[in-house]
């Protein structure tokens, strides 16, 4: 695990100040609201290509002809990765994330995430340095113009967190989006509310991130000693932090197992919290919004069909392998 561990330390997800501050003011630069907005016309369209093409078998496995391949389209097309390159991109994704995600990895699985990282840093290294004309605004070469100027700044720590964004940029939200279709397959008259009252889609969003969070813990350690409900942590001691169990808090939220689009109150934090909020939120949170528009208003009598569905082996990611539902009907959607 050593090679993977090492371009890990290097991305802001594990560092602190001076040091994360430094590399999310470079990297959020591709997540402005305004560049988010601009994604909602196509992230649409690409949303009903998908349920166009599924509509003749009037069938679909909601993970693989969705959750999977829209995310990645969304932040490869973000981050100017061209498309005959992203199929490789997500080859290379899946073994580094199940090394993040898996507590009981073996030699195996941990040489072949080393090895995937090192493949995905010597494309980004070659897409990064191409010979071409300017770049787009937004894009992995535009952020190195940027990040080259600092001379704090150091090609292989971009590349690190190059790597952070496009793994983390479709693998959590193709795992929400798998949950929330699942989440209002199990409760039908909460979809049908949702139906007649699309006003309350984005409350929708924050209520299913809440209900299954996508990522349920981060691994920080403690810079001092502290108290944490009458036990003792002593200053660098591994603390796991369960935002999924925070998240199903009867003190923050009344009546957690509930799903309710209409609850008042707490605050969810299945992004974050504080300094590494995740800078990829808005995308997120737009991502859902569009696809819980179009499943249902065009899918509006999809049911589940096939196998149970199953979640990956992960300690950390939480998502479906896969969730196979039919339908009668596919209408075009109306995103006007």
């Amino acid at each position: 695990m050593l090679p993977l561990a090492r371009v890990l330390s290097r991305q802001m997800l594990y560092r602190d100040a001076p040091d994360h501050a430094r590399l999310r003011s470079l990297l959020s630069r591709a997540f402005t609201p305004r560049t988010v907005m601009t994604l909602r016309d196509r992230i649409s369209d690409a949303v009903d290509q998908i349920i166009t093409r599924a509509a003749p078998a009037g069938r679909m496995d909601i993970v693989a002809d969705l959750a999977r391949p829209l995310p990645l389209a969304v932040i490869c097309d973000l981050l100017g990765v061209p498309e005959e390159d992203r199929s490789a991109l997500s080859a290379w994704s899946d073994p580094v994330a199940e090394a993040i995600g898996d507590s009981r990895l073996g030699a195996d699985d941990s040489r072949a995430a080393s090895q995937s990282m090192g493949r995905m840093l010597a494309y980004l290294r070659e897409l990064l340095t191409r010979e071409e004309g300017p770049p787009a605004p937004h894009t992995l070469r535009a952020l190195l113009a940027t990040g080259t100027e600092n001379p704090d700044q150091d090609f292989d720590e971009l590349l690190a967190n190059c790597a952070l964004l496009l793994i983390a940029g479709h693998e959590t939200t193709t795992h929400f989006i798998g949950n929330a279709a699942l989440a209002l397959l199990s409760h039908p008259q909460a979809a049908e509310e949702l139906r007649n009252r699309p006003e309350l889609i984005p409350a929708a969003v924050e209520e299913l991130l809440r209900y299954d969070s996508p990522v349920q813990l981060m691994l920080r350690r403690a810079r001092h000693d502290l108290d944490l409900a009458g036990r003792s942590v002593t200053a660098g001691r591994a603390v796991l932090l369960v935002w999924g169990a925070a998240n199903r808090d009867p003190a923050v939220f009344p009546e957690p197992d509930a799903l309710d689009f209409q609850r008042p109150g707490g605050r969810h934090v299945a992004f974050g919290y504080g300094p590494h909020f995740c800078p990829g939120a808005a995308l997120a949170r737009l991502e859902g919004a569009v696809v819980l528009e179009a499943l249902l208003t065009r899918l509006p009598d999809w049911k589940p069909d096939g196998p149970t569905p199953r979640r990956q082996r992960s300690l950390n990611f939480r998502g479906l392998i896969g969730l196979e539902v039919t339908f009668t009907t596919a209408t075009p959607g109306d995103h006007d």
